[in-house]
């Protein structure tokens, strides 16, 4: 018998259509073999896809697995936010415990049109960069060394999904960006970040405390629009650099990226901060709107 699958297009860290992030969202996908999903990413053409399906456990409300048109992702934040703009239409929930290949993160369905919560363990730290590796990145990027922010030595932060954080004094250097995708995709088993996360503390976009652009052609992304993963290492990075400040166990910061590609987006980023000034918890925050729904009959 023909089985018919819902399909939803929404854009994420927006609250506008044709902005933001576009990920696809597929309903009720239990049963499908993984070439089908991947076929179904590849037909979708996003960056992400997100499959949602029934729980396997009572620890958790939901299963969601995430593909690209490449390769399946542990997780992918733009994507949950997509797929709860999806569920809450259907039916609200205040919690949901969303089940993934890097374990169980809670997201939260705010009030108002304040969009959605996800709770994160902190992400992974990890080395510095050589003074040779960096030069090589900043050749693959065409920026000069005089374009860094001495503030913050480029560093490699995730697990499952790596990126190499990089920061820059000024966020105009971000603007007519044309880096060597080959030579950078090259340059990723070599480093071990399969992305590259480039960010200023003094944005030149109004409204923001981080401006950002991200390219991972490793993964067949030349230019990821908005990446709360990437947010929420830049979070605990700049945490532990002293970069950003604690109030009363707290700490937030706003991002944008994604409007070099004509595609603005905004990501709020709080870090839950102990008594030592260590990191507990991240929670990536934005809207998302949906933009089409189809159906595909396989």
């Amino acid at each position: 018998m023909p089985r018919v699958l819902e399909v939803f297009q929404v854009d994420a860290f927006t609250r506008q259509q044709f902005t933001g992030n576009p990920a696809g969202v597929v309903l009720d996908a239990d049963g499908l073999e993984d070439a089908q999903m991947l076929a179904i990413a590849r037909e979708l053409n996003n960056a992400d896809t997100a499959f949602v399906l029934q729980p396997d456990g009572d620890d958790h409300d939901i299963r969601v697995r995430f593909f690209t048109p490449r390769t399946e992702a542990a997780f992918v934040g733009h994507a949950t936010l997509a797929v709860h703009a999806v569920l809450s239409v259907r039916n609200p929930p205040r919690l949901c415990r969303q089940k993934g290949k890097a374990g169980i993160v809670d997201v939260t369905t705010l009030a108002g049109d304040a969009g959605f919560s996800i709770r994160q363990a902190p992400p992974s730290l990890g080395r510095a960069l050589t003074p040779a590796e960096t030069a090589q990145v900043l050749d693959a990027l065409k920026l000069p060394a005089s374009a860094l922010d001495p503030r913050s030595a480029p560093r490699i932060a995730g697990g499952a999904s790596t990126r190499l954080l990089l920061a820059l004094a000024a966020g105009t250097s971000l603007a007519g960006m044309e880096p060597d995708q080959a030579a950078l995709a090259r340059l990723s088993p070599l480093i071990g970040a399969a992305g590259y996360f480039l960010f200023s503390l003094a944005p030149s976009v109004a409204g923001c405390d981080v401006e950002s652009r991200m390219f991972c052609p490793a993964l067949g992304i030349p230019e990821d629009p908005v990446s709360g993963n990437a947010h929420g290492m830049l979070g605990r990075h700049l945490l532990e650099q002293g970069l950003l400040q604690a109030v009363d166990g707290h700490a937030q910061f706003t991002g944008a990226q994604g409007h070099y590609l004509g595609r603005p987006g905004q990501v709020q980023i709080a870090l839950d901060v102990d008594a030592a000034a260590q990191c507990t918890a991240v929670h990536i925050r934005g809207q998302a709107v949906q933009v089409f729904e189809t159906r595909i009959t396989l």
